[in-house]
């Protein structure tokens, strides 16, 4: 019977993929495939179309000269590698998003399988992530509180009824998901995947420090055992803290060795692995091996004698597909905008890195449309949202993962556990989901590392990375993440103002006499640097800065000729007849009309 039921819910999911495909390439065919009277020839425009869908379905060009010989040995061990670390990460992440245990079986499940046809990158590893099954997890929070729930609808306080409210956060989160998606899709084909370039690195690393935080806090009830509700929005980490701290006196004892435990071991088990990577073949799985302790539990009846929180209950087999709730969406769309940005910038920038340490090239836009549509389409199938891991992408990397069929293995793995297996899981304590969320995140706290690097290289970047950390600890993740990217728009306007640039002695070199010391000024000679457009939005804030640095009070003291008089070289990155008109419209910015039409056709720049 589950047979039958489970190749009816995949055919039902291979018919939902394909109408993806096709709607998507109809997309593609209209804004990116120009009409066959725009070719000089049909071959052209069959040569156009097929270019077009071997870029939309990336595994096209690779699959048919994959080579076996070289390439599967490594995809399988990388395939079942991370395929045991998205078991209890998808379970343990599913916490952080406030859905049952199961629905991140089903996240690490169907988009990576999608991943895998649409993808560009050969290593990272999709699925369930904590950043942003936390962020989901605030907005499930916030549309479905308890509050909402009193148990055969009375409204005794503590009462709640678990089993409505549970289902109406996966109604919120399957909703997310899709809104997110359709965002990610939709940007992906107006080519928009320049967009994570505002996302700086700094920011990125301060956002995600503090997301850390957040999943942390958020932990630390499951780790003692203590009935707390969840906080969402502004000084939420303040809020949970206290709460925690409150009911101190009723933790569970045996939820609290069990946790810590588990958290000494994962931490030994990764350290050895770092140490001595290269000697392992492959890195001890010590996830898998905490997971273990469900047969402990259920031996020792953890739950019936010593009231440790269990998983509980996980049905078998696939769901049938579900249409989100499209009422929904109003609520939603500033969080899903926020989620799909911050997700794909974590996805791309992590491809990057990996296609540059092995010479091959991802393609933004279509990486964009690859997370769309693994968001969107394995939404109908109750998943959450998804990225890249930094996690199991090291994994699959270092155990030999060379293509996507890696990321395709693992995927079935999961696949199996969610058909036949999954029965097995149910008597595992949540204070071991919450030690392999709380050791996974020593990767995020390590960042603070930055602070000392960056305090040397750039107060800037540092000062991005501040705000960053502070503001999302301070007033929750959605909200500091738009006080962080208005800071860095204002970093970028900041450094877009012109210094004063001092030679370098003995060389021909120049630079900003404020960042290196070494840099002395010529006598009796400014050097004005530049380095962008002057224009009508900027002229006025270029002739002040002007003015501040050289000490003048008007730009009429200026002598832009040869002359008596002070003189200033103005430098910028290459001279045009724009450069020319800027500067006569700086006189005029200063009411100096006649100077500015009595002024040479062209100004002393270097």
């Amino acid at each position: 019977m589950y047979c039958i039921q489970y190749i009816t819910q995949v055919n039902t999911f291979c018919l939902t993929c394909v109408s993806a495909v096709l709607f998507s390439h109809k997309i593609l065919q209209h804004f990116m495939l120009p009409s066959a009277d725009n070719f000089y020839g049909e071959a052209d425009f069959i040569f156009q179309a097929k270019s077009a869908i071997f870029s939309f379905l990336p595994i096209l060009s690779w699959l048919p000269s994959y080579p076996v010989k070289e390439y599967l040995f490594g995809d399988i061990v990388s395939g079942l590698s991370t395929g045991v670390m998205q078991l209890p990460q998808g379970l343990a992440y599913a916490m952080l998003a406030a859905v049952p245990p199961v629905y991140g079986l089903y996240s690490s499940f169907y988009p990576v399988l999608l991943y895998t046809l649409f993808g560009t990158s050969r290593h990272i590893s999709m699925g369930t992530f904590a950043v942003i099954s936390l962020m989901i997890g605030g907005v499930a929070v916030r549309e479905a509180p308890d509050s909402m729930f009193p148990l055969n609808g009375t409204n005794v306080t503590g009462l709640v009824d678990f089993e409505a409210r549970d289902a109406r956060r996966v109604q919120v989160a399957v909703a997310l998901t899709t809104l997110v998606g359709l965002i990610q899709l939709f940007l992906g084909v107006l080519r928009f995947g320049f967009v994570a370039i505002y996302l700086a690195e700094p920011l990125v690393r301060g956002f995600t420090t503090a997301a850390a935080i957040h999943v942390f806090v958020s932990q630390l009830k499951y780790l003692f055992g203590v009935k707390t509700k969840r906080f969402s929005g502004p000084l939420s980490v303040l809020y949970s803290l206290i709460a925690v701290f409150k009911d101190i006196t009723s933790t569970n004892v045996t939820t609290l060795i069990v946790g810590l435990v588990c958290i000494v071991f994962l931490y030994s088990v990764k350290d050895v692995n770092e140490r001595f990577k290269k000697k392992l073949p492959i890195p001890i799985p010590g996830e898998i091996i905490v997971i273990v302790s469900t047969g402990v539990s259920y031996g020792m009846a953890l739950f019936e004698n010593y009231q440790v929180d269990i998983v509980g209950s996980i049905p078998v087999g696939l769901l049938p597909p579900v249409i989100p709730d499209f009422t929904l969406f109003p609520n939603l769309v500033a969080d899903a905008v926020a989620i799909a940005v911050v997700g794909f910038s974590m996805g791309i920038s992590l491809a990057k890195i990996f296609a540059l340490k092995y010479g091959y090239s991802v393609d933004g836009n279509q990486e964009m449309i690859a997370l769309g549509l693994c968001n969107f389409a394995s939404s109908f199938f109750q998943t959450f949202v998804i990225t890249s891991s930094m996690s199991r992408s090291l994994v699959q990397e270092s155990t030999g993962g060379k293509t996507q069929i890696a990321g395709l293995l693992g995927s079935l793995l999961v696949l199996l556990v969610i058909v036949a297996i999954g029965f097995m899981f149910e008597p595992l304590p949540q204070t071991v989901l919450a030690a392999i969320i709380m050791v996974n995140l020593l990767g995020m706290f390590k960042q603070v590392r930055d602070i000392p690097a960056l305090w040397r290289t750039s107060k800037i970047e540092l000062a991005v990375w501040l705000v960053a950390f502070v503001a999302s600890v301070l007033l929750g993740l959605d909200f500091g993440l738009l006080v962080a990217v208005g800071f860095a728009i204002l970093t970028v306007i900041y450094r877009t103002q012109s210094v004063i640039l001092g030679q370098i002695p003995n060389t021909g070199l120049y630079y900003d006499i404020d960042e290196y010391e070494e840099a002395s000024e010529c006598s009796g000679i400014k050097i004005f640097h530049s380095n962008s457009s002057i224009y009508f939005a900027n002229s006025d804030q270029y002739v002040n800065h002007l003015k501040d640095k050289v000490s003048i009070k008007t730009i009429s003291d200026i002598s832009f000729w040869r002359g008596t008089g002070i003189y200033i070289y103005i430098y910028f990155f290459y001279y045009s007849k724009i450069w020319e008109n800027a500067l006569r419209f700086l006189c005029l910015c200063e009411n100096k009309p006649n100077r500015a039409r009595n002024a040479p056709n062209k100004p002393i720049i270097n």
